[in-house]
């Protein structure tokens, strides 16, 4: 957040032009710090990524965003977050997506199935107080009358606007809800939103604790490539199309 109120944020390009500043750079570096003292081995998206042949025999492993919505971060539009999830045998076990700008923090166990969510007063609390604040989160009950669908409002591809009006057919009315990073996942799970059609390129560290969080909260996160749930430490971490909704 010192970054994020800087004029400079040290922002360098990738190959695929997106966008890396001082702020992943230092997140990832604090993240894997604390991380590493586990017995878990680690995918991030600022580590150097491993080739499958030593990820393999990998029956659990953390993976993590250190800052998802670097685009966000930088237009300083606070639609950012930091993605922490605990896979187990390739599906989400565990998942934590924070959002640093509004301090709102959401939590997954998705063997317990309990997502919730809490606002912090501070970004320095302990763990007790967390425990006491938060609040059960979960999707919304069916409405006959409108959907709200999780995608954007100026530049939506072509798959979308085409499941959107498959939408519109069934759906008296269909309503676009717009946000950055993983948030969209967080808008489903917390009832703001009904569905969420990812109809582009997502790498696993930008989903995992998202599904995390919707399963917990009695949601699914289906492939359109398998019609079965995203699964993760997968040879290629890029993730097939896929959708968010109800069972």
């Amino acid at each position: 957040m010192k970054i994020y109120g800087q004029e400079d944020m040290g922002v360098e390009y990738k190959d695929d032009k997106s966008p890396l500043t001082l702020a992943d750079k230092n997140c990832n570096d604090i993240i894997n710090s604390y991380l590493i003292n586990t017995d878990y081995p680690i995918i991030s998206e600022e580590n150097r990524q491993l080739d499958y042949s030593e990820r393999k025999d990998w029956d659990v492993c953390w993976i993590v965003d250190p800052l998802d919505g670097t685009k966000e971060f930088v237009k300083r539009n606070g639609e950012f977050t930091v993605n922490i999830a605990l896979v187990r045998k390739g599906k989400p076990w565990l998942g934590v997506i924070y959002v640093p700008d509004t301090k709102e923090l959401y939590m997954a166990d998705v063997s317990a199935q309990v997502a919730a969510k809490v606002v912090l007063e501070s970004h320095q609390v302990d763990v007790e107080q967390i425990d006491v604040n938060k609040h059960k989160i979960g999707p919304a009950k069916d409405n006959e009358d409108i959907i709200r669908v999780v995608g954007s409002r100026s530049h939506m591809s072509e798959a979308t606007e085409v499941f959107v009006a498959s939408l519109k057919k069934e759906q008296n009315e269909v309503e676009i809800v717009s946000k950055g990073s993983s948030l969209k996942f967080c808008l489903v799970a917390e009832g703001k939103a009904d569905v969420y059609p990812r109809f582009a390129p997502t790498m696993e560290w930008d989903t995992a604790a998202g599904q995390a969080i919707c399963e917990a909260a009695g949601l699914q996160v289906i492939s359109k490539e398998t019609d079965q749930p995203l699964l993760y430490n997968k040879e290629n971490l890029l993730n097939p199309w896929f959708i968010v909704s109800s069972k």
